[in-house]
């Protein structure tokens, strides 16, 4: 990791003073949110896209350019409920990703806009509380593949992306969310760490070519109650992969509710002591209908047990949470001490 400058030093001063002072709030799901405006497929494509041609229903990322005022409501309402930080709708913004719906071509143009329509949002909500500046973390989430696993069951050695794709993929993205405005970067919902190593191979490319650095947090998803990444890494293992990256936040997120991840962010925080801790779990497991039932007031009363406990610098909520999630818990960690990290 070179020692580069930071983007913005004193955004960096605002946001390590911040996370000194307090638990930092992330806020909750978006591909929930945004499907509850049931936009059909002519909801999606917008004027811009009338004539495309193959269909782009279920594409959320492309929401930025074609119904950004959906996307404005559903960060304003995470703000307003008490987030510090809100994340780029940029989950699926890579050409791997992208690739299903044919539109490649757009991927730094999502990455921009998807950052610039959040930097206006937190920009303004910290002016309006200058003592709590608001933050935007620039998504990369990790992809519709796996460098670790074959898709292939007779053929356990295919990949269907190598190495060098995923770092030209994360860096087109990444170029987008720093030029968009974005505050800091998350490689999050982590399945496979050697996908994360890529993304942290693009950033470190992309901060030598530009000259600065932003600060970079790394989220990882525990598949199941086995307690391991898709790629089969429990949560120590995970952390110690990764460390070496300095980030800024080291966590968990996704896959599972809150009582079901506490012992895995425990691990996380016993084998990465130095470094921040985050932690944004969904609202329990998914149901038969595929929603989910976790209440707010219920996952708050879990995620304070971690405030309290001196697990988690930074909390929120994954799948399934709304703002009244984000809401509920930041009431609930609002005077806990964050974690100390020596």
């Amino acid at each position: 990791m070179s020692n580069l400058p930071w983007k913005d030093p004193a955004a960096v001063a605002r946001l390590e003073k911040a996370a000194r002072e307090r638990i930092l709030i992330i806020d909750g799901a978006y591909g929930s949110m945004l499907q509850s405006y049931q936009l059909d497929e002519a909801g999606y494509r917008g004027e811009r896209f009338a004539d495309w041609k193959h269909d782009v229903k279920g594409n959320n990322d492309l929401l930025v350019l074609t119904q950004p005022g959906i996307v404005q409501a559903v960060h304003q309402a995470y703000l307003d409920a008490g987030a510090d930080f809100i994340e780029t709708n940029t989950f699926n913004a890579t050409a791997v990703s992208q690739a299903d719906y044919h539109m490649e071509s757009l991927v730094y143009d999502l990455n921009v806009e998807g950052a610039r329509i959040a930097k206006a949002l937190t920009l303004k909500k910290s002016d309006q509380t200058p003592d709590r500046p608001r933050f935007v973390i620039g998504v990369l989430g990790p992809t519709s593949k796996t460098l670790s696993i074959s898709p292939d069951v007779n053929n356990p050695g295919f990949r269907a992306v190598t190495f060098d794709e995923l770092v030209r993929n994360y860096t087109e993205a990444a170029g987008g969310l720093i030029d968009g405005g974005a505050d800091v970067l998350m490689i999050e919902t982590v399945f496979d760490t050697l996908n994360a190593k890529a993304a942290l191979v693009a950033l470190e490319l992309l901060f030598a070519e530009r000259g600065y650095r932003l600060p970079v947090q790394i989220s990882g998803t525990i598949t199941d109650r086995s307690g391991r990444t898709l790629s089969g890494q429990t949560a120590t293992a995970f952390a110690y992969s990764l460390l070496h990256a300095r980030p800024f936040s080291l966590g968990l997120n996704c896959a599972l509710g809150a009582a079901d991840l506490r012992p895995y962010v425990e691990e996380i925080a016993l084998a990465a002591p130095s470094t921040l801790v985050s932690t944004h779990p969904n609202a329990g497991l998914p149901n038969a209908f595929g929603g989910y039932d976790e209440s707010p007031e219920d996952m708050a009363r879990v995620l304070k047990g971690f405030a309290a406990d001196g697990l988690v610098n930074l909390v929120g909520g994954c799948c399934g949470t709304t703002p009244r999630h984000i809401e509920a818990i930041a009431r609930a960690v609002a005077h806990i001490a964050p974690r100390s990290a020596r």
